[in-house]
Order: C-alpha cells, then sequence, then structure tokens
C-alpha cells in the first residue's frame, strides 16, 4: 500500500520545497514532488517533512551523570539492568526523530549493544537503526574508574577494554570486530596526566596499528581525542572520525581537512557536564573554539552529540548548539542528515528525501530551516516506511 505523506513543505539536503509531498511504498521512498496521489493521505499541514535525523555520537549504556556518576553507572549497575535502560533511550531517541545512531561504547557493558543490535533489527524492540563499537579500547591505565581513587587491591571494572603495545591493541581490534564492532573506537587520548590533564595516550605506532588492523577487517575508525596531540596523531594514523576536539589547533584541523577525516564536535556533552560539575577547564570556551577552527578549515564536520552524557531524546540539543555557535540552521540539519549519512557509509539510502530512499522520515511543527528549535516539536517518525508510535 502507498502512503502519501502531505506536510506544509519538504525538507532535505538544504532545500525547502513548499506544497511538495512524499509518497512512501513498503519500506522506500517512492516519489517526491507536488500532487501527489496515493491509497492513504497523511495530513501533515503546518509541518515539516525531513530525512529521519542522525546522530553520529550516543551512548545509549549511559544516562545522565547527574542522575548516577559515570563510575557509579560503571562500578554499580549490572549489565542487565544496564540493557533495560538502554531499551528505553533507544526508544527515546527514535520518537525524538533520531531514526539512525552510531554508538560509541558500551562503557562498561561489554557486548551489549551487539544484542541491542539484533532485538532492534529483528523488530522485537523499537529502536534507531545502529552501528555500534561494542567496548572500545583505550591504553592500560588511562580510563576509568581511574585506579587511584580506589583501593589498590580492588579488581576494577573498566569502561573499555585496555591494552598496550602493538601486540594488544591489534588483538583487540580484532576480537571486538569479530563480536560484531561496526567502527573500532579508540581513546586517542584521556585525563591521564599527573594532575589529570588530558595527555596522549596511545603511541603514533599503537594508534597506526590499530587503524591499519581496524581498516584491513573493513571497519572504520573512531577516535576520542581532546588534545591537540592527541588529534594529530589520530589524523596521521588514518582516523576516519574524531571526537571531541575541544583542544584541536587550526594547523591541526587543518591536516584533518586534507585527510578527509570527519569530526563530531559533541558541544552539548561538554556544557552538559559543565552544568553538573562546573567546568574547570573551560570546555564549553573550548569547545566552541575548536568548533570554529574545524569550520574554517573546511573540515567535515557531522552532528554528534555524545547523547547519555545527557538525556536520549534530547538529541537535538546539539543541532541548537551547532546554530548557536556559527552555523545556520540549514547547515546543522545537513551535518545531522546528509553529512552524517555519508560519514556511517549510508548516504546512498539515507540521509536525504529521494526517490528510492529508505523512508526513515520525520515531521516536525514549523520549519526547523529557520528556526532549529522546532526539531523539538515532533509530529510524525517513521522508520522504513512504518509509522512510529509517538
Amino acid at each position: 500500500m502507498s502512503i502519501v505523506l502531505r506536510p506544509s513543505r519538504v525538507w532535505s539536503n538544504g532545500e525547502s520545497r513548499e506544497g511538495w509531498s512524499v509518497r512512501v511504498s513498503g519500506e522506500r521512498i517512492e516519489a517526491a514532488g507536488p500532487s501527489l496521489l496515493g491509497e492513504e493521505t497523511v495530513d501533515l499541514a503546518g509541518a515539516t517533512l525531513l530525512p529521519g535525523l542522525i546522530d553520529a555520537h550516543s551512548h545509549l549504556f549511559l544516562h545522565p551523570y547527574d542522575e548516577v556518576s559515570w563510575d557509579d553507572q560503571v562500578l554499580k549497575e549490572p549489565e542487565s539492568y544496564r540493557t533495560v535502560r538502554a531499551v528505553t533511550h533507544a526508544r527515546a531517541a527514535l520518537r525524538a526523530g533520531f531514526t539512525y545512531l552510531r554508538d560509541l561504547g558500551t562503557e562498561g557493558a561489554g557486548y551489549a549493544d551487539v544484542s541491542l543490535k539484533r532485538a532492534i533489527d529483528e523488530g522485537l524492540i523499537e529502536g534507531p537503526r545502529l552501528q555500534i563499537a561494542t567496548r572500545a579500547i583505550v591504553a592500560t591505565g588511562s580510563y576509568g574508574p581511574a585506579r587511584a581513587a580506589y583501593r589498590p587491591d580492588c579488581c576494577l571494572p573498566q569502561g573499555a577494554e585496555e591494552a598496550s603495545g602493538v601486540e594488544e591493541i591489534v588483538r583487540a581490534v580484532r576480537v571486538q570486530a569479530a563480536h560484531g564492532a561496526d567502527w573500532i573506537k579508540l581513546y586517542g587520548d584521556y585525563r591521564a596526566g599527573p594532575h589529570g590533564e588530558t595527555v596522549p595516550t596511545f603511541s603514533q605506532d599503537e594508534m597506526k596499528a590499530a587503524v591499519d588492523a581496524a581498516h584491513d577487517l573493513g571497519r572504520p575508525v573512531s577516535v576520542h581525542a581532546g588534545s591537540d596531540e592527541g588529534l594529530r596523531r589520530a589524523a596521521l594514523a588514518g582516523a576516519d572520525t574524531i571526537e571531541h576536539g575541544y583542544g584541536g589547533t587550526r594547523d591541526t584541523f587543518a591536516l584533518m581537512a586534507e585527510r578527509n577525516i570527519a569530526f563530531l564536535p559533541t558541544l552539548a556533552a561538554a556544557k552538559a557536564i559543565a552544568g553538573y560539575f562546573g567546568d574547570p577547564r573551560n570546555n564549553v570556551e573550548r569547545s566552541v573554539k575548536s568548533f570554529a577552527h574545524a569550520r574554517a578549515s573546511g573540515v567535515v564536520i557531522g552532528c554528534g552529540s555524545d547523547a547519555g552524557v545527557f538525556a536520549h531524546g534530547d538529541n537535538a540539543r546539539e543541532l541548537e548548539l551547532m546554530a548557536a555557535h556559527g552555523m545556520s540552521a540549514n547547515e546543522a540539519l545537513v551535518a545531522a542528515t546528509r553529512v552524517n549519512a555519508a560519514i556511517l557509509g549510508v548516504g546512498h539510502e539515507l540521509g536525504e528525501i529521494r526517490e528510492g530512499f529508505l523512508a526513515d522520515l520525520v515531521a516536525v511543527d514549523g520549519d526547523p530551516s529557520a528556526e532549529i528549535s522546532a526539531l523539538r516539536r515532533v509530529r510524525l517518525v517513521m522508520k522504513g516506511g512504518k509509522a512510529v508510535a509517538l
């Protein structure tokens, strides 16, 4: 059966078309244009119809740190409990219009994201399409929960898999890929300095070996990097995306642009954490500055919020901050649709409203290309041609 969605306007790839409709047949878009007919019509007067939104940096197995600290989530919440929470988080994101997520690590919940993705794909639970990173990989002793904060005879679960040396990091890449990782996530730096400052944690050789091993297995690589040296090493190693980048300089962002490495700025995470705990390292200001450097350098910028640090379903706050700090609303929407689809390798069937593309769609009241906060007024979500109960 064909369904015609009739909004006030259709937005795709930076262009709004007044009076257009979209006809959906099965799981795909059959046509987009004026004066379309179908067996059923859904009236969306006053709304804008967009491609389903994509968040390229989320953590479904985390919830806001002002509810429970990150350490306590990793140390005290059983994996089974965290998985139940992840189910509710996935549903919240989908109902907010985010039909695709790249989930960048379970933060101590092992390979539970593999089963979460499977359950969504099999229709057992509601949720966005997922690309997952499973456990992620950190340098031994560099991540959390920090050993120095606990008894030395404690056996502390860690938020990611530890590795040291080329042999160990390559093995970790291969094991995580074998378990179902779509992406390999590396922590290129972390707060492991003597006074808690952010320092590089993998050597250039370790980073390069991990990236090469991942690419040999057909897995792209995401690198967490907050320091300029962390970004530089990730770029030289051939990472596919770099996350956060709060300490990045123009020269390093220029290197990223030269090597076509995408940047996910996670502005919302910096602001949320500052709201919870204060901002002694000025990460909000630094995140805004690095965002400006990335834009000036011509880096490909996607939309990645780091949801989990703050509430799932509130992913749109990243687009609001991107629009508040230099992007137009149109540019932010393109980042969360076509650009993210390209980053995730699904641009051939997602990220735009085009004939033959998957019918992942969201309708919001108002015009988000003029007022980005309209994204919060969700009226309809469709995934694979099926309407989601809101």
